[in-house]
């Protein structure tokens, strides 16, 4: 696809872009909206199934897909991740219980995936890797707009419209995304038949979702010694076991094992992994430190993580379009990575708005540095007919990262919380309850939890509610478990900061090949590149 004209190339990459927003967007909107749409719903027991089910189903389709498409071409599952997306936003608008909308958001979740790998793969089909780093920055920048715009829209949506147009105002979109990639993007030419690996899927499938499930239920759900936590990652180890030795067998195996003894592969995904440990950490913990540390409303809370999302638009934007006037990649993530570290090192100490703010526009300035080298360095490291399959391996270790550091840091997090609040609410300048009636100091214990902290309507509710002279005692206990929940965040923010140095440390071991300027096998491309450096 290289010999198209650059105005069909740019007619391609907007009809792409489009499909990302939508399947982004439609992701992000209902972030804010969830809580209340799932109580509405009355399936608050079932919560975390409308998260998981989207997570699992979209891992295991982005693998999937990866290999498939390099076997029959991208056009095909562009379609189909569209069109399946689409049916599933319009189901879940549709549904009357909590089991209808999590089987729904499964579909969307499947749809979500095709569209992910295929579109950051079909980038690939259509420029060189010397061009693909400007438009691998706009990609990551399509997910940024969305994390900025989703949620503020979604907070504003599902207090004005039925809680069933979150998830069908953006269909329009996806029919314009849809007839845009029918007509534009061409149809790919058809190799000798090949066989697919069902056995190597199946077990593929059988290692990702109890693996996904431990963690996500770990420390929340389960303990993690329990028995369920167990059973789910020996599972996890069998399916692994077999399905390495199934790989080494197939004759077209779904995720070729040799990609990994490639050390470009082996130490971007790797990093990517940390990254979005780290990542998750920075976005989920820091509202509990706004909301429950700093007494914000959820309304004007995310404003504070907005400017990172800012900021990160616009430095990937910059990032790719740097890298493809260079020809280099690395520095960017020598300088991005520790930019990264700085800005998880200023949550650690922060105490105020201001620090937060700081952190996430340092943070989201790291990221957007970073981000954009790792898809780029693995798909300019392998043959292009290996694209989809390298592709799909960096989103699985970046889903990886994510689900098992929200795991991690919540055990941290809940670790340390029970140690802090016990020294908060028996301390010397801890408030004395020993002379209100015991009602009342029940209902006001109620309230040594940090959920409770990020509800402040209910706050000011509960202190207006208690008499005149015992108000002074519940804002000094309230202060408590501020100061405990900040002392615990901290903690949670240092374990992220350490992550993240570890990714640091590791790119330096990267690699750096030279980008090519055509898609032919690397060997063969980086020759050629080297003779023309020479004449230059």
């Amino acid at each position: 696809m290289e010999n198209l004209t650059d105005k069909r190339k740019l007619s391609i990459m907007i009809a792409i872009m489009a499909a990302m927003l939508f399947a982004a967007i439609n992701q992000t909107i209902t972030s804010t909206a969830m809580p209340r749409i799932i109580s509405i719903l009355d399936g608050m027991d079932y919560y975390t199934w409308t998260i998981n089910i989207y997570l699992l189903t979209s891992t295991i389709a982005t693998v999937l897909v990866g290999k498939l498409s390099d076997m029959f071409g991208r056009k095909p599952f562009l379609l189909v991740g569209i069109l399946l997306f689409m049916v599933g936003a319009f189901l879940t608008g549709t549904s009357d219980n909590v089991f209808q909308f999590i089987t729904y958001r499964g579909i969307q979740g499947i749809g979500a995936g095709i569209i992910q790998s295929s579109a950051f793969t079909a980038v690939g089909d259509l420029f060189p890797p010397r061009e693909r780093g400007k438009w691998m920055g706009l990609m990551t920048a399509v997910f940024g707009f969305s994390s900025v715009l989703g949620p503020t829209l979604g907070g504003y949506l599902i207090d004005h419209l039925d809680w069933h147009w979150l998830f069908w105002i953006f269909l329009p979109l996806g029919v314009v995304a849809f007839g845009m990639i029918l007509a534009l993007f061409p149809k790919a030419q058809r190799g000798a038949s090949t066989s697919i690996d069902y056995l190597g899927s199946l077990f593929m499938t059988t290692t990702i979702v109890p693996l996904l499930l431990a963690f996500s239920w770990a420390g929340t759900e389960y303990d993690w010694g329990s028995a369920q936590i167990l059973g789910l990652l020996a599972a996890t180890v069998v399916s692994a076991i077999i399905f390495i030795f199934v790989e080494t067998k197939a004759k077209n195996p779904i995720l070729p094992l040799h990609l990994f003894k490639n050390s470009v592969v082996t130490i971007s995904n790797l990093i990517g992994f940390l990254m979005n440990f780290g990542m998750m950490g920075a976005m989920i913990y820091l509202s509990f430190f706004v909301q429950g540390v700093l007494g914000i409303s959820a309304t004007y809370a995310g404003y504070v993580t907005m400017p990172m999302s800012i900021v990160m638009v616009i430095a990937s934007a910059l990032t790719g379009q740097m890298i493809a006037k260079k020809g280099k990649y690395k520095r960017f993530a020598l300088i991005g990575v520790p930019i990264m570290v700085a800005g998880m090192g200023i949550m650690v100490i922060m105490h105020n708005v201001p620090m937060a703010v700081l952190s996430m526009i340092v943070f989201g300035l790291g990221l957007g540095l970073g981000m954009p080298v790792f898809s780029l360095a693995t798909q300019n490291a392998v043959s292009h007919t290996e694209l989809g399959a390298v592709t799909a391996s960096t989103q699985l270790f970046r889903n990886l990262g994510g689900t098992i550091g929200i795991a991690v840091m919540g055990t941290v997090m809940s670790n340390n919380l029970t140690k802090h609040l016990k020294e908060a609410l028996t301390s010397s300048s801890a408030a004395d309850f020993s002379k209100l009636d015991p009602t009342v100091a029940q209902q006001m214990t109620a309230f040594a939890n940090p959920q409770a902290l990020m509800n402040k309507p209910l706050l000011e509710q509960t202190q207006a509610g208690l008499p005149a002279d015992v108000q002074p005692i519940f804002v000094q206990m309230i202060d408590s478990i501020r100061d405990a929940l900040g002392q615990t965040l901290s903690t949670v923010f240092l374990t992220g900061t350490i992550v993240l140095c570890l990714a640091f440390v590791l790119v330096f071991f990267l690699k750096e090949l030279p980008l090519r300027s055509s898609n032919k096998a690397p060997a063969e491309a980086e020759a050629v590149d080297t003779k023309k450096l020479a004449v230059e």
